[in-house]
């Protein structure tokens, strides 16, 4: 049982990343062809939030929190 639970968090893990690229990459978009008037606009635009998104990554416990939220699936503890 501890096996599914472990996997299962895994896998939301890798989902809940994936969905944080895909926002990151989607709003990278949005500034680069509807916002940007020049070239150094979109140079910036295309650049400046994918840095920001690194700074400002989750970390573990806010992330897990919103993974058990929303799947109902906890962190597995760390055994020795």
């Amino acid at each position: 049982m501890t096996n599914n639970q472990n996997d299962k968090y895994i896998f939301y893990t890798k989902i809940a990343w994936a969905i944080y690229t895909l926002t990151t990459i989607a709003i990278i978009v949005v500034l680069v062809l509807f916002v940007a008037q020049d070239n150094q606009e979109r140079f910036f635009y295309g650049l400046m939030p994918a840095a920001a998104a690194y700074v400002f990554r989750p970390m573990d416990k806010p992330f897990s929190n919103l993974i058990f939220k929303f799947t109902g699936v906890s962190q597995p503890t760390e055994e020795k």
